[in-house]
């Protein structure tokens, strides 16, 4: 069984934006260069054509992919409360360090470390997921273990 995905209203607008792009603009474009391949003749040794191809699967794949994520996934809004979980803006502090790191707990399609959005499945992302504010969570990398303490949750 899969397990559930969570994205935000605003990724899913993107998706939905996208996917109208990929199933207007993008399919034209494809089928426009898999008719010129054609023209070029023989299709067993024929590049552009099996590029063509590869290209209308690669763009099938994602549609499908973004279909099946707009019907099943559930929409995430910001959270406040409690308790650490998808849509929570978590404030932890790691040990041995003075600064302090805030983070967006997100769904794994909205993951981006460069902006400080962590997914609930990633290793901290599930160490912090549940947990309340003083709580102390530790999680293994690859220099050891390593505890945060949990500041502020918004």
């Amino acid at each position: 069984m899969d397990e559930i995905s969570y994205i935000s209203e605003e990724k899913k607008k993107d998706l939905i934006k996208e996917l109208e792009n990929l199933k207007t603009v993008r399919r034209k474009e494809i089928l426009e260069a898999l008719d010129y391949a054609k023209s070029l003749g023989d299709l067993s040794e024929n590049a552009e054509y099996h590029q063509a191809r590869e290209d209308q699967g690669k763009l099938e794949d994602r549609i499908n992919q973004i279909e099946y994520m707009l019907n099943s996934a559930v929409i995430i809004k910001k959270h406040k409360g409690d308790k650490i979980e998808i849509g929570t803006t978590v404030t932890v502090k790691k040990d041995g360090s003075k600064e302090e790191t805030i983070y967006n707990i997100v769904g794994v399609e909205e993951a981006d470390m460069a902006k400080n959005k962590i997914s609930n499945r990633s290793p901290l992302g599930s160490a912090l997921f549940g947990k309340a504010k003083g709580d102390v969570v530790s999680m293994n990398t690859p220099k050891g273990l390593v505890k945060y303490t949990i500041v502020a949750i918004q």
